[in-house]
């Protein structure tokens, strides 16, 4: 909590996260010091505080190399940039810091509590099934790359049918409306429905309160008479049975007899400021020379058409219409330089009379009010209306509008949008029920390559685009920190062969994790992202037990073979101890309801599930990736030891 206030983080769900996950961390160091303390009471027959020196001799470089690794894998994500650099740089810095504060913790406080408070026992460790393992051990560590080769494709087979997403849309309790009546239509008319839709949901006892508003479009955030917007609260999660998936459905089916206007609910987006709905937004561009906007309201109609006929799209819509009955004004320039009147000024003049201009304030009675200056309703009433109105030329006379100006009626959208100086339509949408975020982006990008006519194109836009831009961080994010790992275990072991290991026993953590993540129904978004990064810290810190400790014995004497069973059988339950620990603190997350819900599921299965299979095959196969780099790092270096005439014991 220092911390975070230091780097001026608030509690929110990303932070929450990291001090969930926190708990089942900050204890690991400990564990790894008190199971250290109570073998060399166990087996060695110390007293509690000659027990803690001579175990804090050994595991201390380990705890240490366990604390730099994982802040190692977390520190690198806070300077990404843009949305994803907004959600690992808050949850991994916080993070960070509590593994700093842990390691420090078990060095200093954990051995002198140790002392104290642990009590001499004489109990004998008991070797059993898992003694006579080890003992064989010699005999089957040849087929751990059989076992990783096995684990790597496997990785590779969950993880092309695992559905992708980026960031998960969550129940907020909330439902937006978005009316758009027929063209031409009254505000009135506009608000009929919305009254129909507001006596659809007076029977539906998960209803909380609805909010109408007729002449706004919450899509394009534009004024029109045929726009409506709506939002209804949902009752709490604890007072509700239905979920706002759950509820749209039903929603949907109450409203589809209202056959006078096109209606779409959906849940808010889930980061305020990409877009305005959840699900995928695209802008359709129209980058041909000379077409109407007509045609390019054609284009996107057949274009949703064929969006609505594919499989992987739940429903696709769009608000550019350009049916809308206008008037086009035509002005002659000739005519208005003759008569003194510059275009600028008369376009001026034409948006204060009919379209007003706030001009001042002024006080009266302790009041201050508005000034709005506009023409009478009765000069605005009728289009004919515009070309009686006059305008002031340069000499200061007053020039009517209808000397230089004629209307057309014409026929368009109400509001025109460029995207990349294109004239755009803008395309909303969300998956079907059963298809990621990801499946409904590479259909939509399929469908427009095969349907759309020569010179249209789309542009991702909102969320969606952010999430395209992302797709490849995530892995450049990995390599970083594995980058930094290796280093930081090439510096402690002085060696670049012996950190591999520990890096090489990852896949197995990361095909856990996504097999999880599949059985579950969840996606590989940007929060079981997150727990992919976590793992490298937390699988990694089980590795560097089992080599550290064979590193130690090997230098005491022992074979390369021997150091690996020994480390192995002595790292065992601390090992267990520590990954069941944090495993356990997960499991809230992994059955979590209410707010937040898709995304501590997410992160919560994708490390717990990790975590599990890493840590019961990991103990199998990191003994024998120790065995096989150990005697290459052997045999590299023998030539040197050769020449300088030096020789270790187990050679």
């Amino acid at each position: 909590f220092a911390f975070m206030q230091l780097f001026g983080f608030s509690i929110n769900l990303l932070t929450l996260f990291a001090l969930v996950l926190a708990i089942g961390i900050v204890v690991d160091d400990a564990i790894v010091v008190v199971e250290a303390v109570h073998t060399k009471m166990t087996e060695e027959h110390l007293p509690p505080r000659e027990a803690t020196f001579a175990a804090m001799r050994e595991i201390s470089s380990a705890i240490i190399a366990i604390t730099l690794v994982m802040s190692a894998v977390f520190i690198p994500t806070a300077f990404l940039s843009g949305p994803v650099g907004i959600f690992y740089r808050q949850f991994s810095l916080t993070l960070a810091c509590a593994i700093v504060i842990s390691g420090l913790n078990a060095l200093t406080l954990t051995p002198a509590l140790c002392a104290l408070l642990l009590k001499h026992s004489h109990h004998e460790q008991k070797k059993g099934v898992l003694g006579k393992f080890f003992r064989k051990f010699n005999r089957t560590y040849v087929a751990t790359v059989a076992i990783l080769a096995a684990f790597c494709v496997g990785m590779w087979g969950v993880n092309s049918i695992l559905p992708t997403g980026f960031i998960p849309t969550e129940d907020q309790g909330m439902v937006y409306i978005n009316v758009t009546t027929p063209v031409g239509a009254t505000v009135e008319r506009t608000e009929e429905v919305l009254d129909e839709i507001q006596q659809a949901t007076k029977g539906m006892k998960n209803v909380e309160s609805v909010s109408t508003l007729a002449g706004y479009s919450l899509l394009t955030e534009s004024a029109g008479a045929s726009f409506g917007m709506g939002m209804i609260n949902l009752k709490p999660w604890k007072e509700r049975d239905q979920s706002v998936d759950d509820f749209i459905a039903v929603l949907n089916e109450k409203t589809k007899n209202i056959q006078d206007a096109q209606i779409q609910f959906f849940a808010p987006p889930t980061v305020p400021g990409f877009g305005n709905a959840s699900g995928f937004e695209l802008r359709l561009l129209n980058r041909t020379t000379g077409e109407s906007l007509t045609e390019t309201a054609d284009v996107t109609n057949r274009f949703l058409e064929k969006l609505a006929k594919t499989p992987g799209i739940g429903s696709a819509f769009t608000t550019f219409d350009a049916s809308y009955p206008q008037y086009m004004i035509h002005v002659d320039q000739g005519m208005a330089a003759k008569k003194g009147v510059t275009i600028d000024e008369a376009m001026n003049t034409l948006q204060v009379f009919m379209g007003s201009f706030y001009a001042t304030n002024f006080i009266r009675f302790g009041q201050m009010y508005r000034v709005m200056v506009q023409a009478a309703p009765n000069y605005r009433a009728k289009p004919e209306d515009l070309l009686r109105l006059h305008v002031k030329n340069a000499s200061g006379e007053m020039v009517p509008f209808a000397t230089f100006v004629r209307l057309e009626r014409v026929y368009g959208p109400e509001q025109i949008t460029r995207y990349n100086m294109y004239t755009s339509a803008m395309v909303n949408g969300d998956a079907a029920p059963g298809y990621s975020s990801g499946d409904a982006i590479a259909t939509v990008e399929r469908v427009a390559r095969e349907e759309l006519p020569r010179g249209y194109g789309i542009e991702w836009s909102g969320v969606t685009r952010e999430e395209i831009l992302s797709g490849n961080q995530a892995i450049y994010i990995f390599i970083i920190c594995l980058v930094f790992v290796y280093l930081l275990l090439a510096a402690q072991y002085e060696s670049f062969l012996l950190p591999l290991p520990v890096i090489l026993s990852l896949p197995v953590g990361i095909f856990g994790s996504f097999l999880f993540l599949k059985i579950t129904g969840l996606q590989n978004n940007i929060y079981a992202q997150v727990a992919l990064v976590m793992l490298i810290g937390l699988l990694g810190k089980n590795a560097i037990l089992i080599v550290e400790f064979a590193e130690l014995k090997r230098r005491e004497g022992l074979s390369i073979l021997e150091a690996a069973v020994v480390g192995a059988a002595a790292r065992f339950r601390p090992i267990l101890m520590t990954s069941f620990a944090f495993i356990a603190g997960l499991i809230p997350l992994c059955i979590a309801s209410g707010a937040g819900a898709l995304g501590n599921r997410s992160i919560g299965t994708a490390a717990a599930g990790g975590m599990f299979v890493g840590t019961v095959f990991g103990i199998f196969v990191i003994p024998g990736l120790y065995v096989i780099f150990a005697k290459l790092a052997q045999s590299f270096s023998r030539p040197e030891r050769a020449e300088s005439g030096i020789h270790t014991p187990a050679e």
